[in-house]
C-alpha cells in the first residue's frame, strides 16, 4: 500500500492518518497533500529566512500544525527531521515572547509524538537552550518582582479565576514540561554527565535548591539509550540517588520526584536494572505512602499527605520489576494485596481510599501495556525487553490470582464501580477464565434482586468493561460466549421507568453486546451443517432466541414510553421541554434501538418493523417527550433498511396530514390537533435517512412541507421546519449508511455465511467496506429546487418588508426567519462561502497569507445563484431595519444572530456538535477497546464513525481564513448587536463575534478601534448598556481572543491607555455592580494573563541555514524558491526597526500608564495602621540588608549600627501581629548570603533571647526570630549552633508551655544537620547522640522510681529550687516538644537515640483515649504514635525488638498495653523490611504470644486484637504449631469453684490456670477474627473448638459471645458462598449458636 502511494506522492511518508484513505473522494488526498506541504514548506521557509516571526512564521507553523490534524506524518523523513530541527530552534530563540514560544513548543511536541517514527541515529538535540528556556520561565529571577509576567495557576484565584484555571492548566509549565519529555530521547549521550556536573552542586537536602535539582533530574535525565551505552547513561547516578533516596527518612518534599525517576528508569530498561536488593524497600515506603489506618489512635504527620507519592508512577514501577528469573516482585505484591485487601471492603470508607482505587485501575492497565509492548508491538529502534526478563504465562497467571480478591471486594465499592470495572477490564483481557467467572457469580443473583439496585449498576458496568473478552472466548475460556443470551434475556427488567441509573446502565449493557453480536437466527444451520464443535451447535441453538429478545425489549421499551408521557409526568402548569434525565434516557433508548435494529436479520427486522409501526400509528402522542422517544424509535428503524421503513410510514402520514388539513380553516388555527402534529413529527424523523430512497417519494413530501410550513401555529411550523431540514440535510450530506458488525450485513444463506463465527469479532480497517452517501446529480438538483421553491418567496417577502414595501407581524418575520435558517441549515454544505474582495492594509508581511481550500466531497454548481450572498444580502438589510424600528423584537434578532453565525462558518456540521461526538467517541473506545493487541481492533461501526468524523473535522477546519470586506460588513454587524439595549442579545452577539475574530486573519485590528470608540470619554452620547457591551467585547471569553491583550504592541498602546480613561466616561457608573465587576474581571485578565511580551528578538543563523535547507528540498518542491539577498537584507532592517517600535511602544505604554497608577498610590500611603507600619519598616530592612550585598565594609559597618539600635527596639515592642513579619524579615535578610557578612545581625540575635524581660510571649517571639535567621543558614553556622545548644540547655526546664514548644522547633532546627548521606562527612554542628546522653541522665530520677509519674503543679519560678524530680518532669516536658517537632521536619529518625528515652514514655503514656488528660500525658501519647509510624531500617528492628521485649517485662501494665498498640503500627508501616528479617518474625510472635497470657485481662485483649491484625496482612500465618499450641492452652482445667465467702478477696484475683485457658480462647478468636472477609479451610474446626466454651466462667464467656457476633456481621453478607466450607454437623452446630437464646442472653 505504502509503495503505491510512495509513487503517487514522490516519497514514503512517515506515518499518515490511515482513515483517510477510507474517505469517499481518498484518490484526490495526496494531491492535495503535496501541495499543501509544498506551500508549507516555501513560505516557511522564506519567512526564517526574511527573519520575519511575525506574521510570517507565526502563520506558517500554525498552518504546518493543521497539516498534522488533516494528514497525520505525511511527508518524508527527511523533512520531518528538518522540520523539528526549525522549530526546535525557534522554540529556543532567547527572549521570544511566550504565547508565540507556547504554539511552536506544541506543534514540536505533535512532531515529536510518535517516537519510534524517528530513531537516535536520525535526530540529535541539544539539551542545554531547553534547559535555559526553562529555568528563564520558572525560575525567574525577575518574575516575583512582578516585571515577568507568566500566566501560571499558582495565582490565587477568584471565583471568575477557578474558571480560567482549566485554561491555566495547558500553562507554560505543563507545556514546558512535555516538551522536554518528547526531547530528551534525543539528547546526546553526552548529555547525563554534562547534568550531572551541572546540576550536583545544588544537591544539599537543608536548602530548596535540592527540590529544584531533583526536579530537573527527573524532568531531564534521558533513559532510553541502547544498552551499550548504559555506562554513559543512568550507571553515571543510579547508585548515587539510590543512596541518597534510602538514607531519608521522613519523606521531605523532592523524594517523591525521586520515585517518579525511579520509576521510569525502570520502565525503559526492563531486565538492565537489577532490583531485587531494594525490594522489600521500595514495598515498604509504598505502602507507606499510602498512610492507611492503623491501630486505634494514630497521629497523622502532615507532611506525609502533602509529599506522598503519584500512584500513576508507583504504578510503573511496580509493573516494571515484575517477571524476571525469581519474580520477587510478585511475591511483595502479593504481601502488598493481602496486607490492604480488607480495606477494599464496601464497608470501609476514608481519605486513603481513593489513592487504593486508584492503585487498584491503574495497575493493570500498566501490566496490559507491558504486555503489548513486549508481545504485540512493531519492533522499532527503542531496545526491546530482553527475552529473560519477558513476562510469562506463569507471571501473568501470579499477577491476576494477586489483584482478583481486592478487586472483586471494591466492585460495590462507595466510591462507584468504574475503578473496578476498569480493572477487570484490563484483567479479563489477559485471563479471562479467571476473573469473569467471579463476576458472573455476582451478576446472576444481581440481575434476580429487586432489593439492592446497587449491586446491579455495579455488575453491570464490570460486565460492560468485560464484554469483548467475553464473547472473543478464544482457547483460555471457550465457554463464555454461552453466556451471552442468557445475560441479555436478564437484562430486559432493567428498563424500569422507575430507577433512572439503572435503565440507563441496562441500556449501555444491551448496547454493548448487541453491538458485538450479530442478532441472526442459526438454529437451522443445526440440520444443515454437520462439521460444528460442541459450542458452536450450542450457539447456534441459543440464536433462536433472539428474535423473542428485540420484540420483549420493545415491549418494555413501549412501557417506559407510556409511563412517561407528559400528562402522566406533569402538572399542567410546568414546563413542556424534556427535563434533563428524561433527554438521557430518550438518547438511551433511541441508540440502544438502533445498535439492536442494526444487528438484526432481515426476518426480525421485519417483525421489529411491523410492530414498532403499529404501536406509532395506532396511538397518538404528544410531541414533547413521549412523541420524542417514539419517533426516535420510528428513524432508527428506517435508518436501518430504508426502503422498507419508507414504504410504510411516508404513505401513512402523508394522507393523514392531506386528511386533516383538507379543511382550510386548520391552517390559521392557534392551536392544532394532537394528531396532525404527531403525523408531522414523525415524518419529520423517518426522513432522517439515506437521500436517495427519499427521492420516490418527492412529490407527497413537497406537497406536505407547501401546506405546512405556512401553518399558523408555532409548534406546527417548527415540525415543519424540522421535515425541510431533514429532507435538505438527507439528500444534500455526505456520510455512511451502515454500520453494521460485519461488511455486507447478515442477509446471506447460513450454508455461505454462519454469522456465530462473528461473534465479537473487531471491525477490520483494511477491509472496512464503508458504504457512503454522495449526492447524486438528481438530489442535487432535488435540493436547489426545495430552495428555489420555499426559500426565494421568503427572502423576496422579508426584503420587502426591510425596505418599508410590505407590512409584517412580528409572527410572520419569525416564521420567515426559521424557515431560512432550516433551509442554510439543511442545503449549508452545497452553498460556496462568502466571496469578495479581501480587507488589505492590516498587517504587512513579506510572505503570502493566502488561506488553503480543502476539498469535502462538493462540486460547487458556479452556475446556479449563491443562495448564502443572498441570505446575506437581505439578512442585513432587515437587521437594520429592525434596530432602527423595533429593537424591542429580540426574538427576529436572535434568528438572525444565528444566521449569520452559519453564513460564516456552516458547511454541513456545527463545532459543538463535533466536539460532543469526537468525545463520546473517545469515551465508547475506551470502554471497548483492546489494549493488549492494540493495532486499532475496534468495532467496526466505531471505525467508520471515526471515519466520519475524519471527513467532518476537513470541514470544519476554518482557521487562517481571509478576512474580506463581506466579513468586515458582518462583524461590524455583530458589534453593533454586541453594545444594543437587551442584555441577551448583546451575550448571543458577542458569542458569535468571538468565534469569528478568531477565524479571520488579524481582523482584530480592524475592529478592536471601533470598540475603543464607545469607550471614550470625550463622547457623550454612549448608552450605559453600549459601555457595557464594549467592555465584555474587549474581555473575549475564556478561550477565545481577548482583545484586551492581544500579543501585539500595536494594539495594545491603544488598548490599555483607552481602558485606564474609560474609568473617566459619563456612561461609568459604579453603583452598578456589574460594570465594577466587569472592570475588576478586565484588570484581572491584563494582570494575570497577561504574558509579558518579547521587545525584541534576534534570530540565529543556524535558523537561516535550516531555511535554506527546508527550501532546498525535494518531494514536494517547495512552492517558491529561496528570497534573494536583497530581500534577506531588508529583512534584517525590518526586524531591527520592529524590535525598536516596540521598544517605543512599550516605553509610551508604560509612562501612561505609570502616570495613571501613581494618583492610586498617594491614596493609599495616607492610611495606615499599626502593624501596616511595622511591616512596612520590616520590609525595608530586609531590602537594605540584602542590598548592601556589594558595599564597603565602611558603609555596611555604618549600616548596622543604624540598624542594629532600631531593631532591638522593635524585637522588645513586639507584638501578635507583627513578630511574623520580623521573622520573615531575618529570614529574608540571611537567605543564601555568608554568615560573616551579617555577624552583627547574628550577634545581636545571639545575645539573650530569653531574658525574661517581656514575658513568655517576647522570648517565643526572640527565639522565633533567631529561629528564622539560623535556618536560612544552614550549614554554615555551627559555631552559633553550638553556643545555642550550650545556652538552652540549662533553659530546657522552662515553665511556659509556648517558649517550651518554641524550644522545641529550635532544637530541630540545631539538630537537623547531624544526618549521615551517603558520601557525605559527618557535620561540625552539635550531635544528637551527645545530647540525648545528657538527658537521659538528668532524667534518671524518672526512670527508677517506680510510682506513677505526675505533672508538676508549681508554676512560681525560682522560689528556692525544687527537687531533681520537679525539674526532670519539666526537662520531659521539653524534651517531647522537641521529638513531636522534628518528627515532621529532620530526614533521618535518630531511632537509636529515642529508643533510651522509650520506657520512659511507655511508663506515662495513658492507655484510654480521653482528652482529659494534661498536657504531658497527651505529649507522650502523640510521640509514641509517631515513633511508631517512624521507617526502620533492616539493622535497626533487633534493637527496637529488645527495648520492646524489656518493656514488655515492665511492672506497669500500662507500659505492656502501650508495647502491642507501638508494635501494630511499626509493624505495619515496616511490613516488607520486617518480613524480609526472618529472626524478627519469631521475635514479634512470640511477643505477642506471650502477651496473650498475661495476668491483665486488658493486655491479654489487646494481645488478641493485635494477633488477628498481624494474621490479616499476613504477617504471621495461621500454621499448625500455633493452632495446636492455641487447642492445648483451651484444655487447661480450671480448680473447682469453692464455696466463697461472701465479699472474699480471694476470687477476684484470676487464677493461673484461667488466664491460660482465656489466652487459648482468645487466640482462636483471634485467629477466626482475622478472616472477615472469606472462610479458610481451618476456620470451621476452629468455630467448633471456641463453642465448647461458651458456658466458661468470665471473662471467657464474654470473648466466644463477641467472637460469634462478630463473625455473623462480617459474613453475613455473603453466607451463602461461606455456607460451602462447613459439614451438615458443623452448620446445625452453628446455626444453633447464633441463633439460640444465648446470643440475645
Amino acid at each position: 500500500m505504502k509503495k503505491d502511494q510512495a509513487g503517487t506522492l514522490g516519497f514514503v511518508p512517515q506515518k499518515d492518518i490511515v482513515y483517510n484513505k477510507l474517505l469517499p473522494y481518498a484518490d484526490k488526498l495526496d494531491n492535495e497533500s503535496n501541495v499543501i506541504l509544498a506551500r508549507i514548506k516555501g513560505n516557511l521557509a522564506r519567512a526564517v529566512q526574511l527573519r520575519e516571526l511575525w506574521p510570517g512564521v507565526l502563520f506558517w507553523t500554525r498552518k504546518l500544525s493543521t497539516y498534522l490534524r488533516l494528514y497525520g506524518r505525511k511527508f518524508s523523513k527527511g523533512d520531518h527531521v528538518l522540520f523539528v530541527k526549525l522549530v526546535y530552534e525557534l522554540v529556543t530563540i532567547p527572549k521570544l515572547d511566550i504565547s508565540m514560544m507556547q504554539s511552536f513548543a506544541r506543534l514540536l511536541i505533535n512532531l515529536l509524538k510518535k517516537k519510534e517514527l524517528l530513531s537516535r541515529d536520525d535526530l540529535e538535540l541539544p539539551w542545554r537552550p531547553l534547559y535555559e528556556l526553562y529555568e528563564k520561565i520558572l525560575y525567574s529571577k525577575t518574575e516575583h518582582l512582578g516585571l515577568n509576567w507568566f500566566p501560571n495557576y499558582r495565582a490565587e484565584a477568584s471565583p471568575k479565576q477557578k474558571m480560567l484555571n482549566y485554561m491555566r492548566k495547558r500553562s507554560v509549565e505543563n507545556v514546558l514540561k512535555t516538551l522536554v519529555k518528547s526531547c530528551r530521547l534525543y539528547f546526546p549521550e553526552s548529555a547525563t554527565q554534562e547534568m550531572l556536573d551541572e546540576w550536583r552542586p545544588l544537591l544539599c537536602p537543608f536548602d530548596v535548591t535540592m527540590q529544584k535539582a531533583i526536579s530537573y533530574f527527573e524532568l531531564f535525565l534521558p533513559t532510553i539509550m541502547p544498552p551499550e551505552q548504559h555506562h554513559k547513561g543512568f550507571k553515571l547516578w543510579f547508585d548515587e540517588l539510590m543512596g541518597l533516596w534510602v538514607s531519608v527518612q521522613n519523606l521531605p518534599s523532592w523524594e517523591g520526584n525521586l520515585v517518579n525517576l525511579f520509576a521510569r528508569l525502570a520502565n525503559d530498561n526492563i531486565g538492565y536494572v537489577n532490583w531485587d536488593l531494594y525490594i522489600p524497600k521500595i514495598f515498604t515506603r509504598i505502602l507507606r505512602s499510602f498512610n492507611l489506618p492503623v491501630g486505634t489512635s494514630q497521629m497523622v504527620v502532615p507532611r506525609y499527605l502533602t509529599n506522598s507519592y503519584d500512584i500513576g508512577h508507583v504504578v510503573l514501577w511496580i509493573s516494571s520489576m515484575l517477571g524476571g528469573p525469581q519474580n520477587q516482585a510478585q511475591i511483595q505484591l502479593n504481601g502488598l494485596f493481602s496486607s490492604i485487601a480488607s480495606f477494599y471492603h464496601p464497608s470501609n470508607n476514608g481519605r486513603w481510599l481513593m489513592k487504593l482505587m486508584k492503585l487498584l485501575q491503574r495497575l493493570p492497565a500498566s501490566v496490559v501495556r507491558r504486555l503489548h509492548r513486549e508481545r504485540y508491538k512493531k519492533p522499532c529502534w527503542i531496545t526491546p525487553v530482553p527475552a529473560s526478563h519477558r513476562l510469562t504465562d506463569q507471571d501473568i497467571t501470579d499477577f491476576v490470582e494477586s489483584m482478583k480478591q481486592p478487586v472483586l471486594l471494591a466492585v460495590f465499592s462507595k466510591t462507584g464501580s468504574m475503578d473496578a470495572a476498569q480493572a477487570l477490564q484490563n484483567l479479563a483481557l489477559m485471563r479471562p477464565e479467571l476473573v469473569i467467572p467471579p463476576v458472573l457469580e455476582k451478576t446472576y443473583p444481581a440481575m434476580e434482586t429487586l432489593t439492592e439496585p446497587h449491586q446491579l449498576t455495579a455488575t453491570l458496568s464490570c460486565m460492560i468493561g468485560m464484554a469483548r473478552s467475553l464473547l472473543s472466548g478464544g482457547h483460555h475460556y471457550p465457554e463464555g460466549p454461552a453466556h451471552v443470551l442468557p445475560l441479555l434475556m436478564r437484562a430486559l427488567p432493567g428498563v424500569d421507568p422507575n430507577d433512572f441509573s439503572k435503565c440507563m446502565i441496562t441500556f449501555q449493557f444491551i448496547a454493548t453486546f448487541t453491538t458485538l453480536v450479530p442478532l441472526v437466527d442459526c438454529s437451522s444451520a443445526l440440520h444443515e451443517q454437520n462439521d460444528l464443535t460442541e459450542m458452536e451447535r450450542e450457539l447456534c441453538s441459543a440464536s433462536a432466541e433472539f428474535e423473542d429478545f428485540v420484540l420483549q425489549f420493545m415491549d418494555r421499551c413501549f412501557a417506559l414510553i407510556d409511563s412517561s408521557t407528559l400528562e402522566q409526568t406533569r402538572e399542567e402548569t410546568e414546563t413542556e421541554k424534556m427535563t434533563h434525565l428524561e433527554s438521557l434516557v430518550e438518547l438511551g433508548l433511541s441508540s440502544t434501538f438502533s445498535t439492536i435494529l442494526t444487528q438484526c436479520s432481515m426476518e426480525i427486522f421485519k417483525v421489529a418493523l411491523e410492530k414498532v409501526f403499529n404501536f406509532a400509528t395506532t396511538n397518538i402522542f404528544e410531541t414533547r417527550v413521549a412523541g420524542r422517544m417514539v419517533a426516535d424509535m420510528c428513524r432508527a428503524a428506517s435508518k436501518c433498511h430504508p426502503a422498507e421503513s419508507l414504504r410504510l410510514f411516508v404513505p401513512h402520514c402523508c394522507n393523514a396530514i392531506l386528511h386533516i388539513t383538507a379543511n382550510e380553516d386548520v391552517l390559521n388555527e392557534e392551536e392544532l390537533d394532537k394528531e396532525l402534529l404527531w403525523n408531522l413529527q414523525l415524518l419529520s424523523e423517518v426522513t432522517r435517512v439515506d437521500g436517495e430512497k427519499l427521492l420516490p417519494y418527492r412529490t407527497q413530501l413537497v406537497q406536505i412541507l407547501q401546506l405546512t410550513l405556512r401553518l399558523r401555529c408555532k409548534q406546527g411550523y417548527s415540525l415543519a421546519c424540522n421535515l425541510l431540514h431533514h429532507i435538505l440535510r438527507s439528500t444534500a450530506l455526505t456520510y455512511p449508511t451502515d454500520y453494521c458488525s460485519v461488511p455486507g450485513g447478515f442477509n446471506r444463506p447460513l450454508n455461505q455465511y454462519l454469522p456465530i463465527k462473528d461473534w465479537g469479532r473487531p471491525g477490520d480497517l483494511w477491509n472496512l467496506q464503508v458504504q457512503w452517501h454522495v449526492p447524486s446529480a438528481e438530489e442535487t438538483a432535488f435540493v436547489f429546487y426545495i430552495l428555489d421553491l420555499l426559500l426565494q418567496p421568503e427572502l423576496r417577502r422579508l426584503q420587502k418588508y426591510a425596505q418599508g414595501e410590505q407590512d409584517m407581524s412580528r409572527d410572520d418575520v419569525l416564521q420567515s426567519l426559521s424557515i431560512v435558517q432550516h433551509c442554510l441549515l439543511g442545503a449549508g454544505c452545497m452553498l460556496p462561502s462568502l466571496d469578495g474582495p479581501p480587507v488589505t492594509g492590516l498587517v504587512h508581511s513579506m510572505v503570502s497569507m493566502e488561506e488553503t481550500k480543502l476539498y469535502i466531497g462538493v462540486n460547487y454548481d458556479e452556475s446556479r445563484e449563491n443562495y448564502r450572498e443572498a441570505i446575506c444580502k437581505v439578512m442585513r438589510q432587515l437587521l437594520h431595519y429592525i434596530l432602527e424600528h423595533s429593537e424591542d423584537d429580540t426574538k427576529s434578532l436572535f434568528a438572525i444572530i444565528k444566521i449569520i453565525n452559519d453564513l460564516m462558518h456552516f458547511k454541513g456540521s456545527h463545532k459543538h456538535e463535533f466536539d460532543s461526538r469526537w468525545k463520546s467517541f473517545t469515551l465508547v473506545k475506551k470502554s471497548m477497546e483492546n489494549r493488549l493487541h492494540g493495532k486499532k481492533q475496534h468495532i467496526r461501526a466505531l471505525l467508520i464513525d471515526r471515519v466520519l468524523l475524519q471527513h467532518e473535522m476537513r470541514t470544519l477546519l476554518v482557521e487562517g481564513c481571509e478576512y474580506k470586506t463581506v466579513h468586515q460588513d458582518l462583524l461590524r454587524d455583530l458589534l453593533r448587536l454586541s453594545t444594543s439595549t437587551y442584555s441577551q442579545v448583546r451575550s448571543k452577539a458577542q458569542c458569535v463575534l468571538f468565534t469569528a475574530l478568531g477565524t479571520y486573519n488579524f481582523c482584530c485590528r480592524d475592529i478592536t478601534p471601533r470598540v475603543l470608540e464607545l469607550l471614550d470619554p470625550t463622547r457623550t452620547d454612549v448608552t450605559q448598556q453600549q459601555f457595557k457591551g464594549a467592555l465584555y467585547c474587549l474581555l473575549g471569553n475564556h478561550g477565545g481572543v481577548c482583545m484586551a491583550n492581544l500579543h501585539d504592541w500595536d494594539c495594545i498602546a491603544l488598548t490599555w491607555p483607552a481602558m485606564v480613561r474609560s474609568g473617566l466616561s459619563p456612561a461609568m457608573s459604579l453603583e452598578k455592580p456589574s460594570i465594577v465587576r466587569l472592570f475588576d474581571d478586565l484588570a484581572d485578565k491584563v494582570h494575570r494573563q497577561y504574558e509579558t511580551i518579547g521587545i525584541d528578538f534576534t534570530m540565529m543563523q543556524g535558523m537561516l541555514e535550516l531555511g535554506r535547507e527546508i527550501s532546498e528540498t525535494r518531494s514536494p518542491t517547495p512552492y517558491m524558491g529561496s528570497p534573494s539577498e536583497q530581500e534577506i537584507e531588508n529583512g534584517l532592517a525590518l526586524q531591527q526597526a520592529k524590535n525598536l517600535e516596540a521598544v517605543q511602544a512599550c516605553s509610551e505604554t508604560t509612562v501612561m500608564l505609570s502616570c495613571l497608577c501613581l494618583n492610586l498610590i498617594w491614596t493609599v500611603w495616607l492610611v495606615d495602621s499599626h502593624e501596616s507600619t511595622q511591616r512596612c519598616v520590616a520590609e525595608i530592612i530586609a531590602g537594605l540588608v540584602r542590598g548592601s550585598k556589594h558595599w564597603s565594609f565602611k558603609q555596611v559597618e555604618a549600616l548596622w549600627a543604624f540598624l542594629i539600635p532600631l531593631m532591638r527596639t522593635a524585637l522588645s515592642n513586639i507584638t501578635v501581629e507583627t513578630y511574623t513579619d520580623w521573622g520573615t524579615c531575618v529570614a529574608t535578610a540571611c537567605e543564601s548570603r555568608d554568615p560573616r557578612k551579617l555577624s552583627w545581625l547574628l550577634e545581636m540575635l545571639m545575645e539573650c533571647p530569653l531574658s525574661g524581660e517581656g514575658g513568655s510571649f517576647v522570648d517565643a517571639c526572640h527565639l522565633y526570630v533567631l529561629q528564622g535567621g539560623l535556618a536560612q543558614q544552614e550549614w554554615r553556622v555551627p559555631e552559633l549552633l553550638h553556643r545555642l545548644l550550650i545556652y538552652l540547655e540549662p533553659k530546657l526546664t522552662q515553665v511556659y508551655k509556648n517558649v517550651r514548644e518554641r524550644i522545641g522547633s529550635v532544637l530541630t532546627y540545631i539538630f537537623m544537620l547531624d544526618v549521615t548521606l551517603p558520601n557525605t562527612l559527618p557535620t561540625k554542628s552539635p550531635h544528637i547522640a551527645e545530647f540525648t546522653e545528657r538527658i537521659v541522665s538528668c532524667l534518671k530520677p524518672l526512670l527508677e522510681g517506680e510510682e506513677e509519674i505526675q505533672n508538676h503543679v508549681v508554676e512560681e519560678n525560682g522560689v528556692g529550687e525544687q527537687d531533681e524530680r520537679t525539674q526532670a518532669i519539666k526537662l520531659l516536658k521539653t524534651v517531647l516538644k522537641w521529638l513531636m517537632a522534628s518528627a515532621g521536619r529532620s530526614f533521618t529518625t535518630p531511632v537509636v537515640q529515642q529508643l533510651q528515652l522509650l520506657p520512659l514514655l511507655f511508663k506515662i503514656a495513658p492507655v484510654e483515649n480521653d482528652d482529659s488528660y494534661d498536657e504531658l500525658k497527651r505529649d507522650a501519647k502523640t510521640c509514641l504514635s509517631l515513633m511508631s509510624q517512624g521507617l526502620l531500617y533492616p539493622e535497626q528492628i533487633p534493637l527496637v525488638l529488645k527495648v520492646l521485649n524489656e518493656i514488655a517485662g515492665s511492672s506497669s501494665w500500662h507500659a505492656r498495653f502501650s508495647v502491642l498498640t507501638y508494635l501494630q503500627i511499626m509493624v505495619f508501616y515496616n511490613l516488607f523490611t520486617m518480613l524480609s528479617n526472618e529472626q524478627a518474625v519469631q521475635d514479634v510472635r512470640a511477643l505477642v504470644i506471650r502477651l496473650l497470657e498475661d495476668e491483665q485481662l486488658e493486655v491479654r485483649e489487646m494481645a488478641a486484637t493485635t494477633l488477628s491484625g498481624f494474621l490479616q496482612c499476613n504477617f504471621l500465618t495461621m500454621d499448625v504449631s500455633m493452632q495446636t499450641h492455641f487447642e492445648a492452652l483451651c484444655k487447661t482445667r480450671l480448680p473447682k469453684k469453692r464455696k466463697r465467702d461472701l465479699g472474699s478477696v480471694v476470687d477476684t484475683i484470676p487464677s493461673v490456670d484461667l488466664v491460660r485457658r482465656h489466652a487459648g480462647v482468645l487466640g482462636l478468636s483471634a485467629c477466626i477474627l482475622s478472616s472477615p472477609y472469606d472462610v479458610p479451610t481451618w476456620m470451621p474446626q476452629l468455630l467448633m473448638d471456641l463453642s465448647a466454651h461458651l458456658n466458661d466462667t468470665q471473662p471467657i464467656e464474654m470473648t466466644v459471645k463477641k467472637t460469634l457476633s462478630n463473625f455473623r456481621r462480617t459474613h453475613h453478607d455473603n453466607w451463602l458462598e461461606h455456607k460451602q466450607q462447613f459439614t451438615d454437623d458443623q452448620l446445625v452446630v452453628l446455626t444453633d449458636l447464633l441463633v439460640s437464646p444465648c446470643y440475645y442472653a
